[in-house]
């Protein structure tokens, strides 16, 4: 601690980010990272973008990507928004959008930044338990009695359970809080899910917020984007314009524009994930794991005779690295990434390996 320290600094309690090792030959299926690089087209856009321009200051506005982006979800490019990576898109939402009178709500078990988030700017919420099979009940965000809802935020799918609620699931709870913003959070949605984007134009309470980190391939880019109507993305650029006027470089939006154009490698990518994820849902539940069903880039799966930790701990010792979260309801829980083809078999043999006492 210092006593030069604001007083907020005092009572944050911050984030902790999944490990990023540098260990050769690791498995690492601990962040949610796609298998697959990015497309060829994101690399030649790089290259050509690293020139004697970058003596200049990036577009503040992201013109070319906002463009790329409205075109794609059929709307107007002042309905898009563009950041340093999602999570600072989530955190201007939070400062502009989620602080009211009534209280901030979200799942008891979902993404962790929420609650860090509320604790920074100053923002009263309620976690919202899941049911008995950690779903999202929308009926618990409806008619919330004599607190109404000042806001509502929820990833879809869930992080970490990947569970998915259905389109017509989340323009229920869009439209029953009339009255209070919703943000959907879609880091996921690409791998089995069907974005609300189709929502915006009918319901000026939606932000949805994208990431290019999970299904596009670009975490080490750092691009995140929200949708929705103008007044809302006007209120978003007016916080991003008082905290910094050039979030995104100019290698980063070259790639992003060329990730939004090649809509077939795109497309391909995420087939392949979600092939290679229904293959080690079958393998895990053949060794007597209980999976959840995900529609996510991950698993969130545990061994009934097994406690999660213990698990996480075996296949860190044999260079496997996944998510463990010691928090009630979820301890005996692993959150595996689905990776590449051959990282699948060798955490399915690591398992049989631990759960069977071979050497």
């Amino acid at each position: 601690m210092s006593k030069f320290w604001s007083d907020v600094v005092h009572d944050l309690t911050p984030y902790t980010p999944g490990e990023q090792p540098q260990i050769t030959g690791l498995v690492k299926l601990n962040t949610n990272e796609h298998p697959s690089g990015p497309s060829p087209r994101v690399m030649a856009a790089i290259q050509a973008a690293l020139n004697e321009s970058l003596r200049l200051y990036p577009d503040p506005n992201g013109a070319a990507l906002k463009q790329a982006l409205s075109a794609r979800f059929g709307l107007q490019p002042d309905q898009v928004f563009v950041g340093n990576g999602s999570d600072e898109v989530l955190a201007h939402a939070f400062m502009g959008l989620l602080k009211h009178d009534g209280p901030l709500l979200f799942p008891d078990i979902t993404y962790s930044f929420y609650p860090v988030y509320c604790g920074l700017y100053g923002i009263r919420y309620r976690a919202i338990p899941l049911d008995s099979e950690l779903s999202i009940r929308v009926e618990d965000y409806v008619g919330q009695g004599d607190e109404a809802a000042g806001a509502i935020i929820l990833p879809n799918p869930n992080a970490p359970t990947g569970r998915l609620l259905p389109l017509n699931d989340i323009e229920r709870l869009v439209s029953g809080n009339p009255q209070a913003m919703v943000v959907i959070d879609e880091a996921y949605i690409d791998f089995g899910g069907e974005s609300a984007a189709t929502l915006i134009d009918r319901y000026p309470n939606l932000l949805v917020v994208h990431t290019f980190s999970k299904s596009r391939s670009l975490a080490g880019l750092r691009v995140g984007y929200a949708l929705g109507q103008r007044a809302l993305i006007e209120g978003l650029e007016r916080v991003k314009n008082s905290f910094n006027s050039y979030p995104l470089d100019k290698l980063a939006l070259a790639g992003a524009v060329a990730s939004v154009e090649d809509e077939p490698y795109f497309q391909r990518a995420c087939q392949q994930v979600i092939q290679t994820r229904e293959r080690m849902t079958a393998g895990l539940i053949e060794l007597g794991f209980e999976v959840l069903p995900s529609a996510a880039n991950f698993v969130f799966a545990k061994h009934p005779e097994r406690e999660g930790a213990a698990l996480a701990e075996a296949l860190r010792e044999r260079a496997i690295l996944v998510r463990h979260f010691d928090k009630p309801r979820i301890s005996d829980y692993l959150r595996i990434t689905v990776g590449t083809e051959r990282q699948t078999v060798q955490l399915l043999d690591a398992l049989r390996s631990i759960l069977h006492g071979a050497a």
